[in-house]
């Protein structure tokens, strides 16, 4: 991108819809309630053929330093820092405030570009307010609707002029080609049933979820070395799903910040089913996702509940029990965690659990490992020919039950597809092979691939009996 562009305003102006615009993209949630954003969220905007990074923050207002809105205040500032342009968003509908004015006095200050936008113009009786907003020395208001699209290109042209045609449109630069994948044709060697390595330097998709106040947005912020995210002793703080991206060891790793999932008959206000929403969608999104335990009162039915939609959603799972540094008798406490970690979520044997403290930083290496290698099974590909010589052995061991007296035959075995790990099977009547014989081959392609903590699923087929639905003669 070439430059980067912060969107500032009061509350309830309409910066989010606006980001929304800009990106193309659903990703700030958006509401009447005035102060939805909390967070700075970047996004890749496109704007008739400009290209920039934007950054939606939080409404502007007056307040204390070590209350909520100052230090989401805080994290605005930061952000206008950050951009080499801000977007001050007013609302002409209803006219300037006295809080327009300190915020266009504050901007002045720093001494960087602004393009004024006076949003909502599209509304009846939205002209005084467009008017108004020459009286805060920002130069001339771009008059905007970003709900309905309508004047985008005099704000295109507005950000040109800000920033000037070299930094808009930099010059491409030519590109040589230098290696070329040639792909492998018919009659060469090759090995369509060989395992691939696990690649080590492809980014990676992390989702960090859990109880409100578990210490997620605490976390994020240990592992980047900075007060990236809101945080606070407020359950709640987080609203928006905010990614950040991080370097771990030369490996790139993209974090996904999400609400706080209480139970959902807790969950009435419309503004937390959005959140909690927009939580399930980075789970989804997401490759490997963190549950965030807070130590001191683990494995509430929440916390239980959360697991097991994780792993419902196939992604691979690890357990951070946070708040570490507050336990006193470590070992019995983590000894009581173990066991309880195998009684209570029996459909996750052998999930890593690591106890962390993400106010101190301590056991976020050992987390990130876990991490790893967790994804590294959730990729994992056994080869069919090892498959079916170990289900020749499960079948020696533990044969399938007969049933009406006819015994069921498993005959082959094939992996489907990775993540997370899909197994089919042929056999005979899969409809009446019972749950239990299809836990027993679970259980023993964790413990003979070394494949712990992530889900795995098996489906049974039966060949089609060319006979079925043919009248017998006599």
């Amino acid at each position: 991108m070439s430059f980067t562009v912060a969107i500032v305003g009061r509350p309830n102006v309409g910066k989010s819809t606006l980001f929304n615009r800009l990106v193309g993209k659903k990703l700030a949630l958006v509401d009447d309630t005035p102060g939805v954003t909390r967070d700075r969220r970047p996004g890749d905007a496109r704007l008739m053929g400009l290209t920039f990074t934007i950054i939606d923050t939080a409404g502007l207002e007056e307040a204390d330093a070590e209350s909520l809105q100052g230090r989401m205040r805080a994290q605005t500032e930061a952000a206008i820092d950050e951009a080499d342009l801000s977007l001050f968003v007013v609302d002409a509908k209803s006219g300037l405030t006295p809080v327009d004015t300190d915020l266009a006095e504050m901007l002045r200050r720093r001494g960087k570009p602004v393009v004024l936008v006076a949003n909502k113009s599209e509304a009846r009786g939205s002209d005084s307010g467009f008017y108004d907003a020459y009286t805060l020395g920002l130069g001339e208001p771009t008059p905007i609707s970003a709900e309905h699209g309508q004047g985008m290109l005099d704000l295109r042209d507005a950000i040109v002029a800000a920033i000037g045609e070299d930094r808009a449109y930099p010059a491409k630069e030519d590109v040589a080609v230098t290696d070329v994948d040639i792909p492998q044709t018919e009659g060469e060697d090759s090995d369509a049933d060989e395992e691939p390595a696990y690649d080590e330097t492809k980014p990676l998709r992390v989702a960090i979820v859990g109880r409100p106040n578990a210490g997620k947005s605490t976390l994020i912020n240990r592992f980047l070395g900075e007060d990236r995210l809101l945080t606070g002793p407020e359950a709640g703080i987080t609203r928006d799903s905010i990614s950040v991206e991080w370097d771990w060891r030369g490996r790139t790793i993209k974090m996904f910040d999400t609400a706080g999932m209480r139970r959902k008959a807790r969950v009435i206000e419309k503004l937390e089913k959005l959140s909690v929403a927009d939580a399930l969608r980075a789970i989804r999104f997401a490759e490997t996702v963190v549950i965030v335990f807070d130590a001191t009162i683990p494995f509430e039915k929440q916390d239980l509940q959360i697991v097991d939609l994780v792993l419902r959603e196939g992604r691979a799972a690890v357990l951070a029990f946070n708040k570490w540094d507050m336990i006193e008798d470590r070992q019995a406490v983590l000894a009581d965690l173990r066991e309880k970690t195998d009684r209570l979520l029996p459909q996750a044997r052998g999930i890593r659990a690591v106890p962390i403290s993400g106010q101190t930083g301590w056991g976020l290496d050992k987390l990130m490992q876990s991490i790893i290698d967790t994804d590294r099974v959730w990729n994992k590909r056994i080869s069919t020919a090892r498959l079916n010589r170990w289900l020749e052995t499960q079948q020696i061991q533990h044969p399938p039950p007969a049933v009406s007296g006819r015994r069921i035959k498993l005959k082959y075995m094939t992996q489907v597809k990775a993540r997370p790990p899909a197994f089919m099977i042929s056999c005979t009547r899969s409809d009446a092979l019972p749950e239990s014989y299809t836990r027993y081959l679970i259980n023993g392609l964790r413990a003979d691939f070394d494949m712990p903590s992530v889900p795995i699923r098996i489906h049974f087929r039966s060949p089609e009996n060319p006979f079925e639905g043919k009248k017998r003669r006599t």
